[in-house]
């Protein structure tokens, strides 16, 4: 028997087979396009995704050979606003993560102190790619196309809804934002906060461990191949099937995950809601209802791309690492602050107006410096959001596009001062989701013990005490500057609104 698994990342969709002994057997990938029709807009048309995720799973029913598949299981990037219509058809496109649009309501809200309150109860520091800032803007701007709205989804809801006509979404999805998260239900309390009452109808049932698994509907194994009712399991949102997927299942445990966004979690007992308001609490239900704290950043391998543009390597991430190791440690004293997301920054921190930048250029710095700067930047963010979770790791799993290079592993290890180990498994989220599935369809007791059966690591990192402590004084240097350099990011804003109001005229 073979098990299909699909991971619908933001800018690529991941599809993989696995063989009967659970082992990856074919991995195929298909993009998809982020569309940015407006600054600081980030959307996707819903059913080209849908449509590049069957295209995937017929790719790789095909060349699995004929071989039975016995469930299909879904992971998805999260958050967003994926609205769909009383039938299931969206009425527009998705509005992402990342997109920007409703910053100057989160802007209200944290000067309000909204958002302070609202983690007491939700664990988790909204932003403006979440559904209560997109909500809100909506009923400002396109009040039209909420009226023909029934449920706000996500894209793993999407998708799920899609394959089984079920409409609903994972617990991990729907934690943030409306979640009381101790209580793991829809709070009243944070719709009133929100002044959000009217949105109630539209947030969609949350399908708790017993209920993650329907069948396939007959429309949807026309589309795939597949047998109608092949079971399909609805598996945790990307970060935390990542989480799974790369081993880290259990109270302590820590993860990064470098791709499309910078995440870095570490698996908890119980929410934290009294300390200070940053970053996601994640529901796990599968986890013996552990927590995940998170603190995925809005610029991560975007950043890469950017940086291989800037400095003319065309396009290879490769390159980019090859000439920062030509470049000493600490970038002949170059600081990058890697804040390039239009929509700010939203991990360890929250700030719309958080812009990236070098500081401390000379006429002697090269593009070497600059490369090393870049992933130097980086890897600081990953130790700032360690240290913000309160836990210290003892180990951290590394995935995604990123963990291929063993240079940026070693210095990671470095930076964050504790081994480094890479997942063998291609996709670490399809992995989990395979881990998620093999638990909801009665085939392992337990994540950990799925976990421990199928999760195989690649090449280990320790740090070494010279460099870690050079970088552990480099990061105080970071946070220094970045706090210097926050008093200029409202001055910048400024700035910007004018440049666009003046843009008619000039």
């Amino acid at each position: 028997m073979a098990v299909v698994c699909v991971d619908a990342g933001t800018t690529m969709i991941k599809v993989v087979g696995y063989g009967d002994d659970g082992g990856e057997q074919i991995v195929v990938r298909r993009p998809t396009e982020v569309r940015r029709p407006a600054p600081g807009h980030a959307e996707q048309d819903m059913d080209a995704v849908w449509a590049a995720v069957a295209d995937g799973v017929r790719e790789v029913r095909e060349r699995l050979g004929g071989a039975p598949v016995s469930y299909l299981a879904i992971t998805a990037q999260g958050d967003g606003c994926w609205l769909v219509d009383a039938a299931g058809r969206p009425t527009g496109p998705a509005i992402l993560w990342n997109d920007g649009r409703a910053a100057a309501t989160v802007e209200r809200w944290i000067g309000a102190g909204v958002l302070a309150e609202a983690f007491r109860t939700n664990g988790s520091l909204s932003f403006a790619g979440v559904p209560t800032a997109i909500l809100t803007w909506l009923r400002a701007h396109d009040p039209e196309r909420l009226a023909r709205s029934a449920t706000a989804l996500t894209c793993g809801g999407w998708i799920f809804s899609r394959l089984t006509g079920v409409i609903a979404v994972d617990e991990s999805d729907a934690s943030v934002p409306f979640l009381d998260i101790a209580a793991r239900r829809y709070s009243d309390e944070l719709l009133r906060l929100y002044d959000m009452e009217w949105a109630r109808p539209l947030l969609p049932e949350v399908l708790t461990d017993d209920r993650r698994v329907a069948g396939l509907t007959a429309a949807a194994a026309g589309e795939l191949g597949l047998p109608a009712d092949t079971p399909v399991v609805l598996a945790p949102y990307d970060i935390a099937a990542t989480a799974f997927g790369a081993g880290a299942t259990d109270t302590g445990q820590s993860c990064v995950i470098l791709g499309t966004t910078l995440c870095t979690e570490t698996i908890i007992d119980e929410p934290r809601p009294d300390g200070e308001p940053s970053g996601l609490t994640v529901a796990l239900g599968l986890a013996g209802g552990r927590y995940l704290r998170a603190f995925p950043t809005l610029a991560g391998g975007q950043v890469i791309d950017w940086a291989c543009r800037l400095l003319g390597l065309d396009g290879d991430p490769k390159a980019l690492l090859d000439l920062a190791g030509d470049a000493p440690a600490g970038a002949g004293g170059l600081v990058f602050l890697p804040y390039l997301s239009p929509a700010g920054e939203r991990a360890p921190f929250l700030d719309p107006k958080a812009r990236g930048a070098f500081h401390g250029l000379t006429v002697d710095h090269e593009r070497r410096h600059m490369a090393r700067a870049v992933l130097e930047g980086l890897t600081l963010v990953v130790r700032d959001c360690l240290e913000a979770a309160g836990t210290p790791p003892t180990e951290l799993r590394v995935s995604g596009g990123g963990s291929a290079s063993a240079a940026w592993l070693r210095m990671m290890a470095d930076v964050t001062g504790v081994p480094v180990v890479r997942t063998a498994d291609a996709e670490a989220g399809a992995r989990g989701a395979f881990l998620v599935g093999t638990v909801a369809t009665g085939r392992a007791d337990g994540i950990g013990r799925a976990a421990a059966a199928h999760v195989r690591v690649g090449d280990a990192h320790e740090p070494d005490p010279h460099r870690a402590g050079f970088y552990a004084r480099m990061h105080r240097t970071f946070l220094d500057v970045r706090n210097a350099a926050a008093a200029t990011w409202p001055i910048l804003a400024s700035a910007r609104d004018r440049d666009r109001s003046d843009r008619g005229t000039l």
